[in-house]
């Protein structure tokens, strides 16, 4: 056995774990997965034994050998005296194929199984590094996808860690038969439809051959191209985080006298903040054309699977398509939480708000009041801090509140009285006076701050 190799991935260990307390590793049964836990188990039995480690099978139902290869999984770790779970996970490949679907399947059952204290420890190896370069490639990717998979970088609370990512998988061939490893091996692997597979099998072993050290130069660019996109988010930030309101509304304005490479790049990175697939270079243009350069008495929207790009006072937003909430009309007993529809979030009363909150503050209702919940407004209403009454489209327009969110904002009612729109405004009808109740409405999913995006991308 190559001691220079034991030497080398025990280095990596001891630098990318110094201060983790538990592991969750992610184990398929398949030769990376397998030489990366047994090589972890052995340094931690050495040099860490209070390092918490376990493994965890994801069973995508996809191969009818799938059990086989939990229960191979399973005896492995007993074997090594590791913790071990299954998790079944449901793939639906009607949106994205295949391979992203159980890859997004994959990852969402880390994120429900894994520790606070955990960090996700994945087996990705230099050649897989390659594989994904080359995808990046296919795609027109620039920088930022051509950075491919850094060894570190953030999941969600936890850490995601790639140790192996520097090392071959002739080398991890060499370790597992050194110490007699048995793995299984996934006949899909072979298709060559799937576009990696034609890269491991058809296309990198030729380039491999033809310059030996061929999938270290393409590491090496990798990192280069990450460390350029570290520079861009880190100069990027402050203009970023000064046109993004708390909403992620980005103020477009400014960008109108920014060169095209700028503009593009604060477009992309608001964008892969509000959670959207990163567009096409041809996209982007299209989307900044047709909805930030339209005349100003529009309402444009363009669509990028699946949300739409829509533009309100002078402002971008990120919309998802939403049922219409028109027809309800939920009783409720102020006393309890009210679970609003479509995932609108929940009303509760509350003592306190923060700055996060939608709150309103209203009278009580009076003992012969119903109180009910309902959505759409139309009439003529007065309410606190005007000096006349106004139209419900009139008062949406000076509240600020888009068109898209106008039937999905919960208005609250005593019999057939307006008292508030939670959060937007409060009616002459519900002003509080000495007695007043604080109605808080918590939307599902907040997002964090804009800066928690480039401090996920510094810790890559």
């Amino acid at each position: 056995m190559d001691t220079a190799f034991c030497e080398s991935l025990s280095a990596v260990f001891r630098r990318v774990f110094a201060s983790q307390q538990a592991i969750l590793a992610g184990l398929s049964g398949g030769l990376d997965s397998v030489v990366l836990l047994h090589a972890l188990r052995q340094w931690q039995t050495a040099e860490r034994p209070a390092l918490r480690l376990r493994a965890v099978y994801i069973h995508h139902g996809l191969n009818p050998l799938a059990d086989d290869w939990a229960d191979h999984c399973r005896t492995f770790c007993d074997s090594l005296s590791v913790p071990f779970q299954v998790c079944r996970v449901q793939v639906d490949p009607r949106k994205k194929g295949i391979e992203a679907a159980a890859r997004d399947a994959r990852y969402q059952a880390f994120r429900e199984v894994i520790a606070p204290d955990e960090a996700l420890v994945t087996a990705q190896h230099l050649d897989d590094q390659s594989e994904t370069f080359f995808l990046a490639l296919k795609r027109g990717s620039g920088p930022a996808g051509l950075s491919a998979m850094p060894e570190q970088m953030a999941f969600g609370a936890n850490p995601l860690i790639r140790p192996l990512l520097s090392f071959s998988r002739a080398q991890l061939e060499q370790y597992a038969q050194y110490y007699q490893l048995s793995w299984v091996e996934d006949d899909s692997n072979q298709d060559r439809r799937y576009d990696r597979n034609f890269l491991r099998h058809a296309v990198l072993p030729q380039l491999n051959a033809r310059w030996p050290h061929f999938a270290q130069a393409v590491s090496r660019s990798a990192a280069l191209c990450g460390e350029q996109e570290a520079l861009l988010d880190e100069l990027l930030l402050p203009e970023l985080m000064q046109l993004t309101d708390a909403d992620n509304g980005l103020s477009f304005i400014p960008l109108l006298s920014a060169g095209t490479a700028k503009r593009n790049g604060i477009l992309r990175r608001w964008l892969k903040h509000c959670g959207v697939q990163m567009p096409s270079q041809h996209q982007l243009a299209l989307l900044w054309q047709e909805v930030a350069l339209a005349k100003p008495d529009a309402e444009p929207g363009y669509y990028l699977k699946p949300v739409t790009i829509r533009r309100y006072q002078n402002k971008l937003h990120v919309t998802e398509k939403t049922a219409g909430l028109s027809d309800y009309c939920l009783p409720w007993d102020l006393h309890s939480a009210l679970q609003l529809p479509d995932d609108a979030g929940i009303l509760r009363m509350a003592e306190t708000v923060t700055t996060q909150d939608v709150a309103s503050v209203v009278r009580p209702p009076r003992p012969d009041e119903q109180v009910t919940v309902r959505f759409g407004l139309q009439g003529h209403y007065h309410i606190c801090g005007r000096d006349r009454g106004r139209s419900a489209k009139k008062l949406w327009q000076e509240c600020g509140v888009a068109p898209w969110l106008r039937e999905r904002t919960p208005l609250l009612w005593y019999n057939d009285t307006l008292i508030a729109a939670v959060g937007v405004f409060v009616t002459k009808e519900g002003e509080a006076d000495e007695a007043k109740l604080m109605i808080m409405q918590e939307k599902n999913n907040p997002a964090d701050g804009v800066a928690e995006l480039f401090r996920t991308v510094s810790d890559q």
